[in-house]
């Protein structure tokens, strides 16, 4: 990392300050455990061409590069620990190839006991609930993903039942808001209970309900928005099978009564040398016929959509991506592990409306809004270095000249990418209590 400002220098100061004093009070303290330190550094170069990305908005092609630099440590005690990771992203692109600061921000800062049954997380906190559809870390985004709250977790052997209460502020907007881990979210409060229950053999089950304040898109009123359902699996020997359900109902921004659906069943078939998922999202939307103050368009909340309807994040803004007509997305993906160091993913997606588009003439298009491909390698040689490289089109239907992601629909976007990320130990200490 270069540091070339006095707000740079700042915060590389007190974060010194402030490990130097977490080192020297573990030293002291004869009930302190642990104190560890890591930094990683990832560096991601990204090309897009005929597709528009953030922060992307109108040149194409597009190149730039963006470097995450994190700073984690964890104060660990018999009862409790504080966790702290420091996160400090810049951006380079064609037009402005000097480095600029995207955010200098805490992705997480937590209090966290650690009890025998009930314990407490307080503060910001990356949340991974299930397979990461409504609630997700957003591990690939260079920002990540954080909530500010309190969740109360109990667990056992077989179970997990998670209760949480989140929020949103007034954050600083001196920084590129993109770059924010929280700025993403849309809710005022809210309120959630995650239970997860284990078999430990063939069986799991995983439920959430939620409930979400969201604040008017046209005035300072709040509605309420509920989302309820789950996923249940079954796996027996190389065979997997599952299916996640979900029912959101209430009002959403706009006001409008809602009440849509989320479907997504798959097979997963584990081979000695290649691993295949077969599958489709079903995420309703609103049919022409619908009153306007009634609404059916599902919103995937705060997980991530790369992981599900493909890479390249054409359909990630629900209902704005698919123009509140829902999206269906039948999807095969094959993962061959080449070597203990190095693996080989092609996931390949088909994408529908679930209801017509309708052009500016007032007629109604065909459903089908093309294919994309995604082919992608990992390489971890050593435990601290992962490198990755990844390459994807998306082939357009006449359809997606509706939509707001395509510039040409007559010719292939492409999006590709390498990032290396070397994450290592500076600081591992343990002391025994006395």
């Amino acid at each position: 990392m270069i540091i070339k400002t006095l707000a740079d220098k700042k915060i590389l100061l007190l974060f010194i300050h402030l490990s130097v004093f977490q080192l020297c009070a573990q030293q002291k303290d004869s009930l302190s455990l642990q104190f560890s330190m890591n930094i990683e550094i990832r560096p991601r170069v990204e090309y897009t061409s005929n597709y528009t990305l953030p922060p992307n908005d109108s040149i194409d092609p597009y190149f730039y590069i963006t470097q995450r630099n994190r700073v984690s440590t964890q104060y660990e005690r018999e009862k409790w620990l504080i966790k702290s990771d420091l996160q400090e992203i810049h951006l380079w692109n064609q037009d402005n190839k000097t480095s600029k600061i995207g955010s200098i921000n805490f992705y997480q800062l937590y209090f966290e006991t650690k009890f025998k049954s009930i314990n407490f997380k307080l503060g910001r906190q990356s949340i991974l609930l299930d397979n990461g559809r409504l609630f997700s870390d957003a591990p690939w985004a260079q920002q990540g993903r954080a909530h500010e709250g309190i969740r109360v977790m109990n667990s056992s052997k077989k179970f997990s039942n998670d209760f949480f209460f989140l929020f949103t502020r007034n954050y600083n907007k001196e920084f590129d808001a993109f770059y924010s881990p929280v700025a993403s979210n849309r809710y005022k409060y809210l309120l959630m209970n995650n239970f997860h229950y284990n078999s430990g053999k063939y069986f799991s089950f995983n439920s959430m309900n939620i409930i979400d304040f969201l604040k008017s898109a046209a005035s300072d009123k709040i509605y309420t928005r509920a989302t309820t359902g789950g996923r249940i699996a079954f796996q027996k020997t190389q065979w997997y099978y599952t299916l996640n359900t979900y029912l959101q109902f209430g009002n959403n921004p706009k006001g409008q009564k809602l009440l849509a659906y989320y479907l997504q069943p798959e097979i997963r078939l584990s081979l000695p040398k290649s691993i295949w998922r077969l599958g489709a999202e079903i995420i309703s939307g609103s049919s022409s016929s619908l009153h306007k103050n009634e609404s059916e368009d599902f919103d995937v909340l705060y997980g991530v959509t790369w992981k599900f309807n493909g890479n390249m994040n054409v359909f990630t803004r629900f209902p704005a991506d698919v123009g509140g007509k829902g999206l269906v997305n039948p999807y095969l993906f094959t993962t061959i592990p080449i070597n203990t160091k190095l693996s080989l993913r092609s996931d390949f997606h088909l994408f529908y409306t679930q209801y017509s588009l309708i052009n500016k003439s007032g007629q109604q298009e065909s459903k089908f809004l093309g294919f994309e491909n995604d082919i992608s390698l990992k390489y971890k040689p050593v435990k601290e270095l992962e490198v990755n490289y990844a390459f994807s089109f998306y082939k357009s239907s006449d359809s997606m000249k509706n939509l707001p992601k395509i510039i040409d629909e007559n010719k292939i976007s492409i999006w590709s990418y390498l990032m290396i990320s070397y994450n290592f130990n500076v600081i591992h200490s343990k002391e025994p209590k006395n």
